[in-house]
Formats: structure tokens, sequence, C-alpha cells
């Protein structure tokens, strides 16, 4: 049963008659899971958070990075350095009060992925990166959840319902995933800030649909839309049994880790420790932004927030190690992807875990 504060606040709802009563109860009552608090997350969670979608699961392992706020519109300099599903949580909770947040402050993946997609009713899929997309695609197939998914490029968007009460998957439509010189991220090409939030909005249309039964499920369609133009396209496919029925059991899970990934040499805390106090230490580099370097960062190094890069590429040296690091080791292996896939370098080593590994399995920092 809807209370006073919520008839009020969903009045407008409750006045269309293919919504009313009995839908907002729908929407209270579905719990609906957004992969990703960036670009796409922001106004899809923005927008279920005002329709009165009950519970949002709110997953993303990375901070707030300065060059995040030109598009990420639930964050703002305040945020800096905090994990983006806390902060998003934060502003869903502002935005609307009678909304219950689970917050996940971590990236999916392949170990957890099953029990976190288990707890939901619909998985609205806004990463940034081709493993993730596939990863939660096998894992709906496997669970029998809609996948909601954005993408975005540069000037254009697309969106798409997958796993939809028997159509087809998002490998139906993508069956091989694009090299990582293919599928470069925001970071590496850039995107147009208010993209995110036209494609974002599409796909939180699209999970009210699903949740309410209404109108046609962009299922088995692809919307396409370009921003220069202002032109949109729908293009239709079919499902194909065989690609299908791929899913968590019958994929190779160690093929996650390796879609559109290039070879990164690694380095674990412990291991990184010993060698800043060799006779030859690493050349250290730090992605992250002011605001967490001045909160804690490893002696000497040199701080080149991820967004920054490739302006201050001539920073880094060419001939002696370097071991990149930020909070999770995420974006350092992005840092590390953009040097040697557009600059050529092969002296780079990621720091596993970041800082959060260090602080954990090292604490101090050496003298």
């Amino acid at each position: 049963m809807l209370t006073p504060d919520e008839r009020q606040r969903y009045q407008r709802h409750l006045q269309l008659p293919e919504i009313g009563e009995a839908g907002q109860e729908k929407l209270k009552a579905t719990r609906v899971l957004v992969v990703g608090a960036g670009g796409l997350g922001c106004p899809v969670l923005q927008y279920l958070a005002a329709a009165g979608v009950g519970t949002l699961g709110i997953a993303d392992g990375d901070a707030v990075e300065m060059s995040n706020l030109q598009r990420q519109v639930l964050f703002g300099p305040a945020n800096l350095g905090q994990n983006k599903a806390e902060a998003a949580a934060e502003a869903v909770q502002r935005i609307n009060p009678l909304v219950t947040c689970e917050v996940v402050p971590r990236r999916v993946d392949v170990a957890a992925v099953r029990d976190l997609v288990a707890r939901y009713d619909i998985v609205v899929d806004g990463s940034d990166n081709f493993p993730t997309r596939y990863l939660l695609n096998d894992a709906c197939v496997s669970l029998g959840k809609p996948l909601v998914s954005g993408a975005i490029y540069k000037f254009e968007g697309q969106v798409s319902v997958f796993n939809y009460q028997g159509g087809p998957t998002y490998r139906c439509l993508f069956p091989q995933p694009p090299t990582a010189a293919e599928a470069p991220n925001c970071s590496a090409i850039g995107v147009l800030g208010v993209l995110p939030g036209l494609v974002g909005c599409a796909q939180a249309t699209e999970t009210i649909k699903v949740i309410l039964g209404l109108g046609d499920i962009l299922s088995g369609r692809l919307w396409l839309f370009d921003a220069l133009s202002f032109q949109t396209r729908t293009l239709r496919f079919a499902r194909q049994p065989e690609r299908a029925r791929i899913n968590l059991d019958t994929a190779d899970a160690a093929d996650y880790a390796e879609l559109c990934q290039p070879a990164i040499a690694a380095v674990s805390a412990p291991e990184l420790a010993q060698q800043l106090v060799s006779e030859v230490p690493p050349f250290l580099l730090d992605v992250r932004e002011l605001p967490e370097y001045a909160e804690f960062h490893l002696p000497s190094a040199a701080l080149i927030p991820l967004g920054s890069l490739s302006q201050r590429v001539a920073e880094l040296p060419r001939h002696h190690p370097i071991v990149v690091y930020c909070r999770s080791g995420r974006r350092s292996a992005q840092a590390i992807d953009q040097l040697q896939r557009e600059f050529g370098f092969d002296n780079l080593t990621n720091l596993t875990g970041g800082t959060l590994a260090w602080t954990a399995e090292v604490g101090s920092v050496p003298e």
C-alpha cells in the first residue's frame, strides 16, 4: 500500500490510467541493480529514484575523479576521491528518501556476480567495459533476469533490453567481443557530456516499462542515437539459440578477465614495498585525483590524474621501470592500457589492488 506521502509525491503517475496506484505499488516493490554509477548510471539512478522504484542496488568500484564531473551529474567537487556507489547513494537519498539504496562499493566480478544479480528483479548495465557487459549478460541468462543495456561512444549512444521474456541476449547481437584497440573507453577518446544523460534516461524509461509491462519493450531491437545529427534509428535482431544458451555455467569464466584487456604486468603491494627499498626503486605514477593524493600517497610518487595523462606523457621515463597505481587498481590498468596502446610504453607495471591493497597488506610507507 502507498503511504499518504507516496501518493502526494507520485501524484502525476497516479493520474495516468496506465500506471495508477497498482502500477506505483509495482514500482515500489521492485528491486533494480544498477551496475556502474558513472555517466549512464547517474541519470538512470536519478529517474528510477524519482519514479519510486523501491530498492536500488548501486555497484561501482571506482572513485570520483575531476574529469567525471563533466557528465556524471550526481557528483560535485566535494565527492572527489569518494567511491561512486557511495556518493551516488547519498545523492539518491536526497532525491527521494523513500527509496532504499543498497551499496556495492566494488567492481562486479565473476566470483560475486551470481549472488548479486540473484537479489534483484532487473539489471541495468551502465558499465564502461566489455568484460562486465558479457559477464552481466551471462549472469542474467543464468538467472532469468532482464538486462537493460546502454553504451556510448563520442557522440553516439545505444540502448536495448536483453533476455526479456525469452527474447535475444547480448551475445545474440554481439557474439564476439572487440579487441582493446577496437573498444577504447571515454578516458581515451572522450565523450559529449550530455550524451550519457540522454542514453541513461532512455535506459530508465525501458526499465520502468519492463516493471509495469507498458508499451513496446526494446527487446530484439537496438535503439541508436546520433547527437550530431539528432537522428535515431532502430535495428531489429533475432534470438540466436546457440548464442542465447551461453551463461555463467557454459561460458569459460577465465575469459571474462581477458575480454578486451591487453597484457598488463602486475606487482603486489608487498612486492612493491621490497622494490622501493632496493638500490634501484621504480618510478611511481599516481593516476588518482589531487584530494586522494593529498590524503595518502606512496613516497616520491608523481601525480598525473588519468584524465591528464595524454597531455603530460612527456614527464614519464621511457627506460626505467614504472609502477602505476590508483585506489583499487582499475584506473591504473586503464592508464597502462592507454600508455601502451597510444604511446608505445613497454616498462609499465600495475599495483594490484592499488592503495587499498597497500593499506591492508603493507600499512606504512617506507622512509
